[in-house]
Parts: C-alpha cells; structure tokens; sequence
C-alpha cells in the first residue's frame, strides 16, 4: 500500500496493533506520527523505523482538553494530515453491576469521547483539502455486546464508535473524508496479556479459526482502509475477528 507523502496518526501506535499499523505506514513511504501515552516505547519505534519517518506526541486522552491542544499542533506541525487512526483503547472485564460511575466515564472517555475529539480536530482541515482518511477500531464486544473479554462499559463504548464511525461517513462523503470501522476479536498484544490460560481458552473456543490475531492481521485491514485502495468504501463496518460474528 502506498502512502508516499501521506502524513497518518496512530493513537496508541507504541505497541500491539497501534505498532504494526505505524510499521505498515512507513513500509508504505509514509510518515507515521504516533500519539501515546508510553514515549518510551514511541521513540524506541521511532529510533528502529528511522527517525524522519516517525514522529511522536505524548497526549491523554482520557483528557479532551490536552488532546484537543495536541492535535492542533499537530496539524500545525504538518500542515495536513492524510490519515487517522483511532486505535488507543482500554479494556473493561467486570460484570455490569460492578461498573462503578468512576469505571464507566474512563472507559467511554478513552474510547469515545477521545475518538470524537481527535476527529473533530481534524475534520474541517480534511474536508478543506478534500482528502481524509479515518479508520476508527472498535470491538466486537460493540455486536455482541461484550463476552469475549470486554463488558458491559467496553462494548457500550465500542458501540458508540461505530455509531459515531457511520455518522462521520455520512458527513464527509461529499468532501473526500472517508471513515470506516475495523472489529477486531481477541488480538495477542499486551492489552490481552491479562487473561488467564483458563479464560484464554474460553475464549478461543468462540473463534471458529480457534485462535487469536496476529496484530498484523488486524493492522492489514486498517491499512486498506487508510489507503486509496479503499477509494469508493466509508462507512463500512468489517469484523476481523476468525470468524466470531459473521454478519451480513
């Protein structure tokens, strides 16, 4: 996939799916701008994958203000940003009557509400240039609601990404902003480094590949759509997930 000249953001780029979807840009000439909390991580990418090809910002995104700033001055840096990849996220396993207040308003600020904010950046500059391409990843706890490994908070919030995924489709189409979603099931990275062997194999015997992604696999996806392979999709929705969902 060619993405020569094309300035793409990953949230959450410094490991698992975030990093192979940063390696997939640069391996397509583009230039990777990866937002993270851990900048240890980020520029140990950014030292292997060349330091002109990588770029990284330290951002919360459970704090709408402080993103909002980062990803004006990120777009100030650049001048235009081709792509964005909304694929920080936080997992949330408790049954719903132990989501506390506390659990449920960071699960859906990390989630969410920062996939809004950092689209809501960049939008108008995307619809300005008339190109633009998001992706945002969501779950398949979001059509199932939860059971794999994310509950009631995690899927509810994974739900509104899709919601929010087909909306942004609709407004952009006319201006050259494409967005799609990607449905990832259980992917090998750290975020799922918390499950038991015992609830692991619970939930690999619900995949019917009965096993889990490589993130890669995952990232490939994203990719396409980040790419003009993808020129005529948006709003679309894909399950990469071994077979878990399976829907129409």
């Amino acid at each position: 996939m060619d993405f020569a000249g094309r300035n793409i953001i990953v949230t959450g780029g410094a490991s698992g799916i975030g990093k192979a979807i940063t390696e997939g840009i640069v391996e397509g000439k583009g230039h990777a701008i990866i937002v993270d909390m851990n900048m240890e991580n980020a520029e140990r990418i950014r030292h292997n994958l060349g330091e002109n090809n990588v770029s990284c910002y330290k951002v919360n995104l459970a704090d709408h203000q402080e993103t909002r700033e980062v990803f004006s001055q990120i777009l100030t840096d650049f001048g235009q940003i081709h792509g964005l990849a909304n694929n920080a996220g936080i997992v949330s396993t408790v049954p719903f009557e132990e989501v506390t207040q506390e659990e449920w308003d960071k699960v859906v600020a990390i989630n969410l509400t920062s996939v809004y904010t950092t689209i809501s950046v960049l939008f108008p500059a995307m619809k300005a240039k008339k190109y633009g391409r998001i992706v945002n990843v969501a779950s398949v706890a979001a059509k199932r609601g939860g059971g794999l490994l994310g509950t009631s908070a995690y899927a509810a919030s994974k739900a509104g990404v899709i919601g929010l995924t087909k909306a942004i489709a609709r407004e952009g189409a006319l201006f050259g902003v494409a967005c799609n979603g990607v449905c990832p099931s259980y992917t090998i990275t750290p975020m799922t480094s918390i499950l038991s062997e015992e609830k692991k194999e619970r939930v690999l015997s619900t995949i019917p590949m009965n096993r889990g992604a490589d993130p890669k696999e995952i990232a490939n996806v994203i990719l396409f759509y980040l790419s003009d392979l993808s020129s005529f999709a948006t709003g679309e929705i894909s399950d990469v997930d071994g077979g878990v969902t399976m829907d129409g």
